[in-house]
């Protein structure tokens, strides 16, 4: 009876809490004065992307590139002021690489007891993403070929000959996944503006992501007991640049029928973020969720299931969302489509020399996705003044980043931030001086 009581205190402090959530809030959160706009965080992490594709394209799983970008890594998170925890794991295959960590202390939730009383306990939300990128087998051995028929010919042709024209794609992951790590160097860097945030947040960058995500199995694994059951989130950001639009998803695990919710209760708080702000209004930025409702079996159960707010894209969120982790994926892709082997990346006329497909390709070029993608500044609101970025890289990447650390004030489904905590106190004790006046 004490365990129901308690959960019918926490469904009764959440409705106050509606009502309350402007006042609760703004005790939170201490935002940057100096922009009204929400997201309005520069050229910072569009800079960083396009500055890890171009100094280390070569980023493939425990090379030298791979490297390289962590130690890249390493040095922005130390300019942000945090001291990262530097992983070393192992491959398979015997080769090394490394996750990178920032771990901030929150205030805790209290969570009610089985006697009626509250505890201060501390959860834990997860933020992560993979920082190496590499060309799929085949794209690999057919850009090899032609790099030595080039050779070949080189050697063949006269030494006054013609130049040869410039390759149309040099690979280098502008998209998979240097988008999605200066994401996250930009969540962190916002990270510092918030104050009195009640998770334990913990930024991880990790290595091998393309290896079986090696570096988010070993992060995982290194983990205590109490430290894997405190784990409420993992948001995972993967490719933002190349695909049409910028979906959220939750996990496969979100098909268990009576855990959909459970499960999927994160993804829509980060709905939520971006429909309550003006990231719309200001950006022209929309957060969409696969409503396909293709019927497949998409996690291989033998089940037909219907294929909404999923991810066709597997990335570092399995490992969390395989020990039944809530997760929120955000991505690039295109969704709108009869059937999922239709599905891609984007339908965009200028980027089908693969089909559509960018990821693993050598269309994942930054040189030719800028051409492509990037337009000019303009006035959004028609007031005269340029106001608005025609980057859509930096868009996407200040925009999601908005919305993962905006997520984290949502709270957690398993007690109340200090906040929460002190105006429920406050508004019991008003109902108990009430009750006692009126009998």
């Amino acid at each position: 009876m004490n365990r129901d009581l308690g959960k019918r205190i926490i469904a009764a402090v959440t409705c106050l809490l509606v009502l309350a959530e402007p006042m609760v809030l703004s005790s939170c959160k201490k935002k940057d004065k100096s922009s009204d706009k929400p997201a309005d965080y520069g050229t910072y992490g569009a800079d960083i992307a396009r500055e890890i594709a171009t100094n280390f394209p070569g980023r493939k799983a425990y090379s030298s590139d791979e490297k390289k970008t962590g130690e890249y890594i390493e040095e922005k998170i130390k300019e942000l002021g945090y001291t990262p925890e530097v992983q070393t794991f192992q491959g398979a295959d015997g080769g090394t690489s490394n996750n990178y960590i920032v771990k901030v202390e929150g205030t805790g939730f209290y969570v009610a007891k089985d006697d009626g009383t509250f505890e201060l306990e501390h959860r834990t939300a997860l933020i992560g993403t993979h920082y190496d990128a590499a060309i799929l087998p085949d794209y690999l051995e057919e850009s090899d070929e032609d790099e030595e028929d080039e050779e070949d010919e080189e050697e063949e042709g006269e030494e006054d000959a013609e130049p040869t024209e410039a390759p149309k794609f040099v690979f280098d992951g502008i998209s998979d996944n240097a988008s999605g790590t200066a994401c996250i160097l930009t969540a962190l860097r916002a990270f510092k503006d918030y104050k009195n945030i009640a998770y334990d947040v913990c930024f991880v960058f990790f290595g091998a992501g393309t290896d079986n995500f090696t570096g988010a199995e070993a992060f995982y694994q290194s983990l205590s007991y109490d430290e894997k059951n405190s784990i409420d989130v993992m948001y995972d950001v993967d490719s933002l640049y190349a695909g049409d639009k910028v979906y959220a998803s939750s996990g496969f695990k979100s098909l268990i029928s009576s855990r959909k919710y459970e499960m999927r209760r994160k993804l829509y708080q980060a709905y939520d973020v971006c429909f309550s702000n003006t990231l719309y209004t200001n950006y022209g930025f929309d957060l969409y969720y696969n409503e396909s409702g293709v019927k497949a079996d998409v996690n291989d159960d033998g089940i037909r299931d219907i294929f909404n707010e999923l991810p066709k894209t597997i990335s570092d969120y399995k490992v969390f969302d395989d020990r039944m982790i809530p997760i929120v994926y955000f991505e690039s892709y295109e969704y709108n489509f009869t059937s999922m082997d239709q599905m891609k990346e984007t339908k965009n006329l200028s980027l089908q020399d693969y089909g559509g497909i960018i990821r693993g390709t050598p269309a994942d070029c930054s040189y030719y996705l800028d051409s492509v993608l990037v337009e000019d500044d303009y006035d959004r609101n028609g007031d005269g003044e340029i106001d608005c970025s025609g980057d859509r890289l930096q868009i996407r990447i200040n925009c999601v980043a908005f919305i993962v650390i905006e997520s984290l004030l949502k709270g957690s489904d398993k007690g109340m931030t200090p906040a929460q905590y002190e105006a429920y106190m406050i508004e019991s004790t008003r109902q108990t001086y009430g009750s006692s006046e009126t009998t």
